[in-house]
């Protein structure tokens, strides 16, 4: 099953100040802001919800196809992606704007400065999946996540014309999207993707109800946080799979991509949803415990161990017979 993963590429630049940003400010002159903080720490870490969920298949073996726009700076994390099984191939490179960036600066009481430039990521909405079609003889699923808005709203059209199927996954773009645009995004997707709050968001925006959506998708998907994932389908009892044992929670930023691309990786096995689910969420378990969105590493013996303690022994049999 050949699935291509659309969705931002970027890398984060983040700092650590071991004062109060508090106690930098003048109350009378916070019209006139000057300020330059003296950091401790700098962490630049590769990021991006697309280039994310595509570490994450390769990591599982499964080859997904990366399709999004990054600067000409991209050479190294290129080379990162290829090595850990992500086709990087249909990647966009801009010939005269950086990698989309996040740079943060966090103080001792953990507020927050930053900015995020959207550099290459805007060409995005060039890339045509025609071309990447041809490329690897047909995809089978595409899965639409967070990028530039335009190239959202293109692969998604695209996708319905070519009658490719789509998973829907707005994410960090939804705050940003109307209505409208998001009725546009999810009617006829094969999976839309959301957590809890994202749920109740599409619903306000949209106007639609939960059975009225739920009738313009195959499946829904919802992830619960630490209570798991459900799975909702037209005239069904819901899967909901739980999560499995954390060992530590170190940082929350990137579980929801790690979930998606277990999930994707099942899809590409042929397992069942529920076992698909499971997945998703033994690889999301990882990277909680991990700081980083593509800092861990998923070691066959340590992965099976620990999804047969949270799933049972016939799950584990059944994956297994996929886990490179």
């Amino acid at each position: 099953m050949r699935i291509a993963v659309t969705g931002s590429i970027a890398t984060d630049h983040l700092m650590t100040f071991p004062g109060r940003f508090a106690d930098q400010f003048v109350a009378d002159q916070l019209h006139t802001v000057s300020l330059s903080f003296l950091v401790d720490n700098l962490d630049v870490r590769r990021g991006g919800v697309g280039a994310n969920i595509a570490f994450g298949m390769g990591q599982l073996g499964t080859n997904p196809i990366l399709v999004g726009a990054a600067g000409f700076d991209f050479d190294e994390y290129r080379a990162w992606l290829d090595r850990h099984g992500v086709d990087t191939a249909s990647v966009r490179i801009s010939e005269t704007l950086h990698t989309a960036r996040f740079v943060c600066t966090t103080d001792a009481d953990h507020n927050q400065i930053g900015s995020f430039y959207t550099g290459a990521m805007s060409e995005a909405r060039q890339i045509e999946l025609k071309t990447v079609a041809d490329r690897v003889d047909g995809l089978d699923l595409v899965l639409i996540g967070a990028d530039d808005p335009e190239a959202m709203l293109r692969h998604t059209e695209e996708c319905r014309s070519r009658g490719i199927p789509f998973a829907a996954d707005f994410s960090q773009q939804i705050a940003r999207m109307n209505g409208d645009e998001i009725r546009i995004l999810l009617d006829g997707a094969t999976y839309l993707f959301s957590n809890e709050y994202e749920k109740g968001l599409i619903e306000s925006k949209t106007g639609w109800s939960d059975e009225e959506i739920l009738a313009k998708v195959g499946h829904r998907v919802t992830t619960l946080g630490a209570q798991g994932v459900r799975i909702d389908r037209v005239g069904q009892e819901p899967i909901v799979v739980g999560c499995a044992e954390e060992e530590r929670k170190a940082d929350p930023t990137g579980v929801g991509d790690a979930f998606r691309a277990g999930f994707l990786s099942g899809l590409a096995w042929g397992v069942s949803l529920e076992r698909a689910a499971q997945v998703g969420c033994m690889l999301a378990t990882l990277v909680i415990e991990t700081v980083g969105t593509q800092e861990y590493r998923l070691r066959r013996g340590h992965f099976m161990e620990r999804f047969t303690k949270a799933y049972g022994d016939e799950a584990a049999d059944e994956v297994r017979t996929h886990l490179k």
